[in-house]
């Protein structure tokens, strides 16, 4: 399982590393690891590292000296090194002679745009990860200059202008190719909007032990193989779960279709359709139990989905709010819940907003959720006293009881169609029915709902049965 920890969780793991380690040895660990990336990345530019040209934006703290000490190291392989300073009486004293002995050179801001434009590498040593807000407008062009720029752009630790706490991005920011971190990621490597300013994400290990609970968890194939339920010999489909689909209308019969398409796949041994989109159902799955008797008559079950496409039947979302079982509420569900009786659940609830459901529910815009996805999903958990799946391009998944939040970023672009979520809720249902935590089926579900996704695309316009389609396919990888 990846990890991510809190500024205040690394800042102490890193003052105790510092007082057991001579002087500097940390900031070289990590100035090595860089190096090595950054050789890399020019290793497979037609240049090289010998010959190439590295601009180093280098700001006041440590997170500049690292930049300053992996420059030296490219300059030693022959490397044209130029540090352009943004605070020239601030920079790390030591890293900046180590980047004049090794035969490098330093410029001011003035003359950083055409040195960018004319690198074949950037290092990112603006701001470290106790930054906040945008950078400061003496930053803004240099960043700007390396977008546009054919040069591939390496942060160190993180991208310059994003909150490590929060994933937020108030304000300008750098975007890079690629993140180098060390000792631990941080949470907004792994959030959205500040992911995708960080490219793809390599750990440097530095020897940091880590104490406390992690901000995040990011699941693995391996955890979710963990997770995924196997019948026994023993096993019939009542012991394997049964859960009950309360979805669909006249208007949106699909949605029924395509929850139970979900379902299916999900690891319960049946599925209950409730509902009036029966014979739409049964047309496409004759395997489910339909009934139209309302969810108190439908007989057995261990967990419930209700919402997609229900229209406004506010009566059956309260039915199934009422049940004591294990409760998946999502699209018109969310709205039509009442909160009240969702608090007061002793079952575990599982809700599935996406991010203008979440705002709608938190009486704030649409925009606000998507600047500020970690804050939000762990306000809705606590304010509905239930587990709260935060769909995104990268999903996050809050316990009612707080603890490590969830990210999951298996899920691609292309599942942003008609659907989807349907597709979803029943898969993360079913697995509750199954047995699985609200968290664990909340994770899982978006696992491989994402993988699936992939699967299904393969780079082209896909449709929500495609993804519930290819679930089978992801679901046999990830256990072999």
């Amino acid at each position: 399982m990846r990890t991510a920890y809190s500024v205040e969780t690394v800042r102490t793991a890193e003052r105790a590393a510092m007082a057991r380690l001579p002087e500097g040895a940390l900031m070289q660990r990590a100035a090595a690891g860089l190096a090595t990336a950054c050789a890399q990345v020019l290793g497979r530019a037609p240049g090289r590292v010998y010959g190439s040209r590295v601009v180093l934006l280098v700001g006041s703290g440590d997170n500049g000296g690292d930049a300053l000490y992996a420059g030296a190291r490219l300059a030693r392989r022959g490397a044209g090194v130029t540090a352009v300073l943004l605070a020239p009486g601030r920079a790390h004293a030591g890293g900046l002679a180590a980047l004049r002995r090794a035969g490098g050179s330093t410029a001011g801001t003035e003359d950083g745009v055409r040195l960018i434009e004319r690198a074949d590498l950037v290092v990112d040593g603006i701001v470290g990860i106790g930054g906040r807000g945008g950078l400061r407008p003496e930053a803004v062009p240099l960043a700007e200059a390396a977008e546009r720029a054919r040069a591939a752009v390496v942060a160190v630790d993180l991208p310059s202008g994003v909150d490590a706490d929060t994933g937020e991005v108030r304000g300008a920011a750098v975007r890079a190719d690629l993140t180098v971190t060390f000792g631990a990621h941080k949470p907004g490597l792994l959030i959205d909007p500040a992911r995708e300013y960080a490219g793809s994400v390599r750990l440097v290990d530095i020897g940091l032990s880590l104490d406390g609970t992690p901000v995040l968890e990011a699941l693995q194939h391996a955890d979710v193989a963990r997770l995924l339920p196997v019948p026994g010999a023993e096993s019939d489909k009542y012991r394997r779960g049964v859960v009950g689909i309360a979805a669909g209308s006249a208007r949106y019969p699909g949605a029924a279709v395509l929850a139970v398409s979900g379902a299916l796949r999900g690891g319960a041994g049946a599925v209950r359709y409730v509902g009036p989109a029966g014979d739409a159902v049964i047309a496409r799955f004759p395997e489910t139990l339909v009934s139209d008797q309302g969810p108190k008559r439908a007989g057995r079950v261990q967990a419930w989905v209700v919402g997609p496409g229900a229209g406004d039947d506010a009566g059956t979302v309260a039915e199934v709010v009422a049940a004591d079982v294990p409760v998946l509420i999502d699209a018109d569900g969310l709205r039509l819940a009442d909160a009240g009786a969702v608090r007061a659940r002793t079952a575990p609830t599982l809700m599935t907003p996406h991010a203008g459901e979440a705002a709608a529910l938190l009486g704030v815009s649409r925009e606000k959720v998507e600047g500020a996805r970690l804050e939000s999903v762990r306000e809705l958990a606590g304010r509905y006293g239930a587990t709260v799946l935060l769909k995104g391009s990268t999903t996050l998944v809050a316990g009612a009881d707080g603890g490590a939040v969830r990210v999951n970023a298996t899920g691609t672009p292309w599942l942003a169609t008609a659907g989807s979520g349907d597709v979803l809720s029943g898969l993360a249902g079913s697995l509750l029915a199954a047995g699985l935590s609200a968290v664990d089926a909340g994770s899982a579900g978006a696992y491989l709902h994402g993988l699936a996704g992939r699967v299904a695309a393969d780079g082209a316009p896909v449709g929500a049965h495609d993804v519930a389609a290819a679930v089978g396919a992801v679901w046999r990888d990830v256990r072999r």
